[in-house]
């Protein structure tokens, strides 16, 4: 029993990085922050949203956006706020538009290249095996004669 409490609560402390001492006393304004945390990448992690890393700069980042709400913005206006400054790549899900369709894309047509480089690369291997010429076909039987007769 005591090893499950102690499994569990290293788990747990990962997945909420989001400290107390981070926390507004507005309940509404904190549940948008946390909203908003999870949908802000952190830029040293990369893979995690500001609200799961305990990087430093993920706690200045979840700082920055409740002192934000807490002035008045609106999480349109602070997601703004972080785009600006690091990209669209801070945010968790990038909005969909032309560099982003451009990627969604690649993978799909270069399958489909690949696949036709394939098809062409099978059929010209095909076209050369032709029948062989009166003449070549003329030596191959007299080769098989002679190697029968061995």
């Amino acid at each position: 029993m005591m090893r499950i409490l102690l499994i569990w609560m290293c788990l747990s402390v990962s997945a909420f990085a989001v400290e107390p001492d981070e926390m507004l006393a507005d309940p509404v304004l904190e549940a948008r922050a946390q909203a908003l945390d999870d949908q802000i990448r952190c830029v040293k992690c990369q893979s995690e949203s500001i609200a799961s890393s305990n990087a430093a700069w993920a706690k200045t980042a979840r700082i920055i956006v409740r002192e934000r709400l807490s002035a008045g913005e609106s999480d349109a206006d602070v997601v703004a706020y972080f785009v600006e400054r690091y990209g669209e790549h801070v945010r968790m899900q990038p909005k969909f538009g032309g560099a982003t369709l451009l990627l969604w894309l690649s993978g799909p047509f270069l399958l489909l290249a690949g696949v036709g480089i394939a098809a062409t690369t099978l059929r010209s291997k095909r076209a050369q095996a032709t029948a062989l010429s009166a003449d070549e076909q003329a030596e191959l039987d007299a080769l098989l004669a002679s190697e029968e007769r061995r």
